[in-house]
């Protein structure tokens, strides 16, 4: 969760907003996307409600939701915790996105409009202008938005709501394993050799583009259980104070 996420959330709460499950949701999810949260973390009830200032059924519904979308697990009488996929399902993970993302941009290839290809474009010049200012979550943040942004206009709508829960596991299983020098998913030119595919309507080389970085990628992990003691309040801030 980046700076400005947190500053609006408070600037709602002191302008008399409400924290709904939803803003939970939210903060939750991006924290957990940035890598801020990482797989495993303890979200206990309590905890949550002082940190958000909500009560324990809010929260009990923001987690049911973070649930169903694979971004925590809930066990009868246990608190809920970040997911942590285990070596097996990292690989298959990586697997089933590499076959759906690469269906999705095969669809693509030619099919997008120069106006998308330059939204594709700017948000991989802020990706790169992120990784040489040392901003490594922002450079998430557009990376994210790159695939998260060929997700949302896939012809196949199936497909596009298949990667974009990919793309979400993919990144919990990013957090978990990822070498502390690796920068998650900056592997350089191979967003740039993907959008060259996309625009010439180079349907084949736009699969193998992604089949080639999330690979590439897999192969960079360290396959080995981490320990993260996190502070939520430090993370979240107490929202509700």
């Amino acid at each position: 969760m980046n700076n400005q996420w947190q500053e609006t959330m408070l600037a709602e709460v002191k302008a008399g907003g409400r924290i709904s499950d939803q803003h939970i949701v939210d903060m939750i999810r991006q924290a957990v996307l940035s890598q801020r949260l990482p797989p495993g973390t303890r979200l206990p009830e309590v905890a949550l409600g002082e940190i958000f200032g909500v009560s324990r059924s809010v929260v009990r519904k923001a987690l049911t939701r973070l649930a169903s979308y694979h971004v925590i697990t809930q066990q009868p009488n246990q608190v809920a915790r970040v997911c942590a996929p285990d070596i097996d399902e990292t690989h298959e993970i990586f697997a089933a996105r590499r076959l759906v993302e690469g269906e999705v941009v095969a669809l693509l290839a030619g099919a997008l409009e120069p106006e998308q290809c330059a939204v594709l474009a700017n948000h991989m010049e802020a990706e790169k202008a992120a990784y040489a200012e040392g901003d490594e979550s922002a450079r998430i943040e557009h990376s994210l938005a790159i695939h998260h942004y060929l997700a949302d206009h896939a012809p196949n709508r199936i497909l596009g709501k298949m990667l974009s829960e990919l793309i979400l596991r993919t990144s919990i299983v990013i957090a978990l394993y990822k070498q502390p020098s690796l920068a998650s998913c900056y592997l350089v030119g191979d967003h740039d050799t993907l959008l060259a595919c996309l625009r010439d309507g180079d349907a084949e080389g736009a699969r193998r583009a992604i089949d080639q970085h999330l690979a590439s990628l897999e192969q960079l992990l360290d396959l080995r259980a981490q320990e993260n003691r996190i502070d939520l309040a430090a993370i979240f801030g107490k929202l509700g104070g």
